[in-house]
């Protein structure tokens, strides 16, 4: 008689723990889930987060889909346009060829476009990698309505309609794509290689970045490559090209979160440059006058828990990507979508929170 009414009042005890526990158990859902859970819909463009902390990977997930039309999976090896986050690699570029000793970042641009217009005299390599340079964006002069793409030496000539700069070179700040569109053809005319050539053989190869790729319509390919897509009267289109999606200096990379992560490792150990000129370009510059100012090379600097560290977003037709790096901690937190809505500089910042807090 015993063991009956000890196996009942088991059952309940168990019955009664396992009731109690369900909402803890709801309570902790994953907080990446949750913060990424916009990008989660099975038939929708999707994302890759990767996390790095103690250049070791700690997470990688992926989430949605690469190409909506095809029904593929978005994975952490799916190739996007990195749009933006392509200057830390023009930037690089330009700083291995300055510790080759074959350039210097006070180089007037004029020693390698003898041709441009004399208002732009002054302005030095240096002034385009931080965006004081003043030149116009090139976008100004590209009409929404043209079919055509525009390529890096395409932007050195609409510098011709110009008559002059936002203001003098050197004196304050404005992200001027113009500028790395430039030094992609600084690199070549430097290098002797095209540009395309160079980060491979200079950056990528060395990073083991195999399907990491300057992009160019008929002379390459990108693998494992998501489609971009923007929300059209409720429905998700492939939207994935632009007139101004040719030009590599400024956002013409594609790569994927794993090999991204490659690239960072790199840079914690100061593998490609020197330290000091590394730590250089992750830190704020200054105008002429000693004001700083929010960009270093390649790379935004922004305050974070008392201190400054390097990022930079990459925003273009259906592509959104954030990469917020600690360098002090080798921590990394890294957002890649192919979708034009969605706020990956907000929510990189939501992960980095939700693993480290204010440490």
């Amino acid at each position: 008689m015993q063991r009956p009414l000890l196996f009942t009042l088991l059952t309940l005890a168990s019955l009664l723990a396992a009731s109690c526990s369900a909402p803890q158990a709801l309570a902790t859902k994953d907080p990446i889930d949750a913060i990424m859970a916009d990008y989660a819909s099975p038939d929708g463009p999707g994302a890759s987060v990767l996390v790095m902390d103690g250049d070791s990977v700690i997470l990688r997930k992926a989430y949605g889909l690469a190409s909506v039309k095809n029904n593929i999976p978005f994975t952490t090896a799916t190739n996007v346009r990195l749009a933006s986050v392509t200057k830390q690699f023009t930037a690089m570029s330009v700083l291995i060829l300055k510790e080759q000793g074959k350039l210097s970042l006070e180089d007037k641009i004029l020693k390698f476009f003898p041709d441009f217009p004399l208002y732009g005299k002054e302005i030095t390599v240096r002034n385009l990698l931080n965006h004081t340079s003043g030149l116009w964006d090139y976008e100004d002069f590209v009409p929404d309505t043209q079919t055509y793409q525009v390529k890096d030496a395409d932007c050195l000539a609409l510098m011709f309609r110009a008559e002059s700069l936002y203001f003098p070179a050197g004196s304050r700040y404005r992200y001027s794509n113009t500028g790395y569109a430039l030094l992609a053809l600084i690199v070549e005319r430097t290098s002797g290689l095209r540009f395309a050539d160079f980060v491979k053989q200079q950056i990528f190869d060395k990073a083991g970045m195999s399907t990491t790729v300057a992009f160019e319509d008929g002379i390459s390919v990108v693998p494992n490559r998501a489609y971009g897509h923007s929300l059209v009267n409720g429905v998700w289109t492939e939207t994935d090209q632009s007139n101004t999606s040719a030009v590599l200096g400024d956002g013409g990379i594609y790569s994927n979160a794993e090999e991204m992560a490659r690239w960072i490792s790199l840079l914690f150990r100061f593998s490609l440059i020197s330290e000091p000129l590394q730590r250089e370009a992750w830190s704020d510059a200054a105008a002429n006058d000693g004001t700083l100012i929010p960009y270093g090379m390649g790379w935004h600097v922004e305050e974070y828990n008392g201190s400054r560290h390097p990022h930079h977003a990459g925003s273009t037709r259906g592509f959104r990507n954030h990469l917020l790096l600690f360098p002090e901690k080798k921590r990394m937190v890294l957002i890649l979508t192919n979708r034009n809505q969605g706020a990956p500089i907000a929510e990189a910042k939501r992960i980095a929170a939700a693993l480290w807090g204010g440490n």
